[in-house]
């Protein structure tokens, strides 16, 4: 992978090149990196000590936190020790690993979005074959395929970008090693893998967009077909979390990747803080604040917290 590349390092732009806004925008992006870290680590252990919880729904929920946590991670450090550093030079092989790493998670995270809207039609749409659809055994099968042709789709990516030769610039205007910036650098011709990553892209992006859209094409026409105005509502509220989710990351990915090359310009940057950084520190907002079981479980866990410890108080003083 890589062989014919004549480049030992690039170096990375970074998202803006004025001294005066770096330090500020390494604070922002620190502290939404934490928040990050501390939300998506959060809902993971909320998951496993809540037994309520234990339900394909939050098992497809775990994976996507910690594909969020590794999605962010890729990214954010690099990002963040760039702002404060005058050295932005990545080696060639810390590069492709960056974007190997980056287009694996990436892809997790389009099939977990998909998964999860298929797992909600069943539940809305098939109550009661629910259980024998989506059982442990079918959710583990799903999440292992996924990961599986997640794996080899981002080798495939890796290799159409960085399989060409680099004997030009090696300046990346970007603040990571992405596919736009980086192509933009190879010497030879990139017809063919251009068009390699558009059939995976329309096979995991547009395939696991495809699903989502069908899958609430179904709920709605089944919604609209309930009597009660409550349980119409009850639905609903339930896809709210998930369609919020969808909507920012293949929002903001599609204007990134959609478009034709020499339509990118400035605004990929910020297309790609928001998908990268920003939507991964939304989404335990977003599927905690909304979702009652989920807050209900944390009160739960934070009333057995302050007993144990009540407990321990009282123990101690006796002693």
């Amino acid at each position: 992978m890589g062989g014919n590349h004549t480049q030992s390092e690039f170096i990375l732009l970074g998202i803006t090149d004025r001294p005066c806004a770096q330090t500020p925008l390494f604070v922002f992006f620190l502290l939404i990196y934490i928040v990050t870290l501390v939300g998506n680590i959060g809902i993971i252990i909320l998951v496993r000590v809540s037994p309520s919880l234990h339900t394909p729904m939050y098992f497809f929920l775990t994976h996507f936190a910690f594909i969020e946590v590794c999605y962010s991670t890729v990214v954010s450090p690099r990002m963040l020790a760039d702002l404060l550093s005058e050295d932005k030079t990545i080696s060639f092989s810390e590069c492709m690993m960056q974007f190997l790493t980056f287009a694996f998670f990436a892809t997790i995270e389009c099939h977990l979005l998909a998964m999860m809207a298929y797992d909600r039609h069943v539940a809305i749409c098939h109550p009661l074959l629910y259980v024998t659809i989506i059982s442990s055994h079918v959710c583990w099968q799903l999440v292992a395929s996924s990961y599986l042709f997640a794996f080899l789709s981002a080798i495939i990516y890796t290799w159409c970008v960085f399989g060409g030769s680099f004997c030009g610039p090696n300046r990346i205007d970007h603040f990571f090693c992405d596919i736009v910036p980086v192509l933009k650098l190879v010497c030879s011709d990139t017809h063919s893998s251009e068009m390699v990553i558009f059939a995976f892209v329309t096979i995991n992006a547009v395939g696991a967009s495809v699903v989502i859209l069908l899958s609430y094409i179904s709920i709605l026409h089944t919604v609209l077909r309930m009597c009660s105005a409550q349980s119409r509502a009850r639905a609903f509220h339930t896809c709210a979390s998930h369609l919020t989710a969808v909507v920012l990351l293949f929002g903001s990915a599609f204007f990134m990747y959609l478009q034709p090359p020499s339509s990118h310009r400035s605004l990929d940057k910020v297309a790609s803080i928001i998908y990268t950084v920003v939507t991964p520190m939304l989404n335990p907002f977003i599927y905690s604040l909304r979702n009652k079981e989920v807050k209900g479980a944390l009160v739960k866990c934070r009333t057995r917290f302050f007993n144990h410890w009540q407990h321990g108080r009282v123990l101690s003083s006796r002693t």
